[in-house]
């Protein structure tokens, strides 16, 4: 074989392996951003680096793989959703108190499904390979009920963080766990033996 064509052997399997590459990274990241959804385009914003956000994704999905995770059962289910029923009816009187009760509620469930909750950021982390797409609602929540702590949430806010629990809580039982509805709060001078309306939800 002449040098001519051992350079142009050479040349062509260099392309091939670099084709072979590219081909290998862009079906690994179509894989990401199905799994991850909006959540690869936020860990790519905050690492500021595409390769090093996909490295992270793929530690996420490693370290998720080795959760032992658990369906409920549906004595389980029937028991947190009516727990939730008891969360919507407590905000009409006390919707900060039910607000800090559907932390609670949640982060229970969270564990009975087999997520580590100690820490808050490695939580959101496990929580991102299987419950992307209702990720954000728990962030939202999570915020809104550490103002709350803090005195720093409206009414307003209140229900929108219930609103934002229940689509993680709903997301992790596997159904939805009572109507579609978050119920007002009551109204301070309102007669105590009146219950108010109920208000729809956002579409999330």
């Amino acid at each position: 074989m002449s040098a001519t064509a051992t350079i142009v052997l050479i040349v062509v399997v260099l392309l091939v392996l670099a084709a072979i590459v590219v081909g290998v990274q862009a079906a690994r990241r179509r894989r990401l951003r199905q799994t991850f959804g909006p959540e690869y385009d936020r860990v790519v914003a905050d690492t500021g680096n595409r390769s090093e956000a996909e490295k992270e994704l793929l530690e996420r999905t490693k370290r998720h793989a080795q959760l032992e995770l658990k369906p409920l059962s549906p004595e389980s289910r029937t028991r947190y959703s009516a727990a939730w029923e008891e969360v919507q009816i407590r905000f009409v009187d006390d919707p900060q108190e039910a607000v800090s009760t559907a932390d609670e509620l949640v982060t229970r469930l969270i564990a009975e499904r087999g997520y580590p909750t100690g820490d808050y950021d490695e939580r959101l982390a496990d929580l991102s390979v299987e419950h992307a797409a209702t990720l954000e609602h728990y962030r939202s929540a999570h915020d809104i009920s550490r103002r709350s702590r803090d005195g720093q949430a409206e009414t307003e806010d209140l229900r929108q963080a219930l609103v934002h629990y229940r689509a993680l809580f709903a997301d992790l039982l596997g159904e939805n766990p009572v109507a579609h509805t978050t119920p007002a709060p009551r109204p301070a001078a309102e007669d105590t033996t009146t219950r108010p309306d109920t208000t729809t939800e956002p579409s999330r």
